[in-house]
């Protein structure tokens, strides 16, 4: 039920460009999307933090391994879970900056406005229906992790498993934000003069 309900709310987000294009939506609708652009900011904040937190977990479990003769199981497992963090808190900043892997064979010579009109098309082909599959996808996942509370099979780990898998739908919502944000600039560009695509 709930996983219904996010998917119903996730696929009238990713809409409200289209409604805002034209007339009095256009004002609303844009600071609608500017707050979904905050969100995917400040997750990608957190991810560029959890980079920090992989290298000084790694660190401090060899360091206590090898110096001391010390094991801790959390300790290297929290390099684990920071780079979950990581990767998939990142993706959706990664698609508003354009810094995805994109195959360019005629792209580069089209006109700016059929660059907008592919990747509108693409964001709404591609991008979004992944987001949404990856949300359906991983709702039985996840409810099971969490109905078990899911964790470590070592009993001095980190007994959190359920919420390490709650980032996969994070994931794809996270995605379909970004996707949303991205339309919304190609739809309305004089919004978005101020943007500047490497800045995040």
């Amino acid at each position: 039920m709930i996983l219904m309900i996010l998917l119903i709310v996730m696929g009238l987000i990713s809409l409200l460009p289209l409604a805002g294009a034209t007339g009095l939506l256009r004002r609303p609708i844009h600071n609608f999307v500017k707050i979904l652009e905050w969100i995917v900011k400040a997750a990608f904040f957190i991810s560029a933090v959890c980079g920090a937190c992989v290298a000084l977990a790694q660190l401090a479990a060899v360091i206590t391994r090898n110096l001391f003769g010390v094991n801790f199981i959390w300790l290297q497992e929290s390099a684990i879970y920071f780079f979950g963090l990581m990767f998939l808190l990142a993706g959706g900043a990664i698609l508003l900056m354009d810094a995805h892997v994109r195959v360019d064979v005629f792209y580069a010579k089209w006109s700016e406005r059929r660059q907008r009109l592919v990747n509108i098309l693409g964001l709404y082909l591609f991008v979004i229906p992944v987001g949404f599959l990856i949300l359906w996808a991983s709702g039985p996942y996840v409810a099971a992790s969490w109905a078990n509370f899911e964790g470590s099979n070592d009993p001095s780990g980190i007994q959190g498993v359920f919420l390490l898998k709650s980032l996969v739908p994070a994931f794809g919502s996270l995605l379909i934000m970004a996707a949303t944000v991205a339309i919304e600039r190609h739809l309305n560009p004089a919004f978005h003069s101020e943007y500047d695509p490497g800045e995040v």
